[in-house]
């Protein structure tokens, strides 16, 4: 397992903050309430314990396919339903929603490879991850991957906790299957938006893993 380097400043100002009230603890309150001191200290490790966690990379035997869809990240599937996509295709589409809670790892993963031929990021809102509106009022960053088995939306979208979406990629380039193409601070959603008819793999509330679950055969 590796830190993803999104989280190296959070790591760094959480450690202080953990050092700074750990230091004023032990020279203010340990020696007339030392219950208190140990318990500042353990809120403060979690807290801190928690933050490395939630910028974990695991390593992973990744999944790759020419006719499969790659789960884009790890969580819950929380919506398959067609929906009519206003963005890209204007037409119907067949979409798959992960929900990431703040225990999951929040690398996000190129679902299948080819090329990037739409990516744009819309300002929005901040309503819950699983809110049916998030996918089209929420802050949210759209990308569409061409492959040689047509072409796929993947959309990374903010929740109440998540403020930064990270996304590395550009328009004309080159991605990978399995690839990592961005990052969601804090809690999140991805949604896919797939031809209708596309032969899904997945249920309603089923845990998957980004980069390894195999979510749709083309």
């Amino acid at each position: 397992m590796t830190i993803h380097k999104e989280g190296y400043k959070s790591i760094v100002i959480t450690a202080i903050i953990f050092a700074v009230i750990n230091l004023l603890s032990f020279y203010f309150i340990s020696y007339s309430l030392p219950w208190l001191s140990w318990l500042i200290f353990v809120v403060t490790l979690g807290l801190l314990l928690f933050i490395i966690s939630f910028f974990r990379v695991p390593n992973r035997q990744l999944t790759k396919g020419d006719n499969l869809v790659i789960c884009p990240a790890d969580g819950k599937v929380v919506v398959i339903e067609e929906v009519f996509d206003e963005e890209y295709f204007k037409d119907k589409r067949l979409q798959i929603s992960v929900f990431m809670s703040p225990a999951n790892v929040h690398q996000n993963r190129n679902p299948i490879s080819g090329e990037v031929v739409y990516n744009q990021y819309h300002k929005g809102k901040y309503l819950v991850a699983w809110h049916p509106k998030s996918s089209t009022e929420n802050e949210r960053h759209s990308i569409v991957i061409r492959s040689a088995k047509g072409e796929i939306l993947v959309k990374q979208i903010a929740g109440a906790l998540a403020k930064r979406i990270i996304n590395y990629l550009t328009v004309g380039q080159k991605v990978e299957q399995s690839a990592e193409y961005g990052f969601i601070k804090f809690g999140s959603r991805v949604d896919l938006l797939l031809p209708v008819g596309t032969k899904v793999n997945v249920q309603l509330n089923e845990v998957v893993k980004g980069g390894v679950t195999v979510l749709a055969t083309l």
